[in-house]
């Protein structure tokens, strides 16, 4: 009870927030479908962000991945 006065302590008339409603649904996703659920859901998501951006988008995106793991290694060098 204690875990759910907690999630709730920020919504008005006890509602799940957004960020619960999330986890749980991820959760309950997670134990109904295999990996193959994953993987084919994972395929389409990259087929249709490949038809709706083009290079650019990707060069930002790889930037973008590639400035954040330099800092990461630098961070965990340090």
């Amino acid at each position: 009870m204690a875990d759910n006065q907690k999630n709730n302590q920020n919504n008005s008339n006890n509602k799940m927030s957004y960020e619960e409603a999330g986890r749980k649904g991820g959760e309950k996703t997670a134990q109904n479908h295999d990996k193959e659920f994953f993987q084919e859901i994972g395929e389409k998501g990259g087929k249709a962000t490949s038809q709706n951006h083009d290079k650019e988008f990707y060069q930002e995106i790889g930037e973008k991945g590639g400035k954040a793991n330099r800092e990461n290694r630098e961070n965990n060098n340090s």
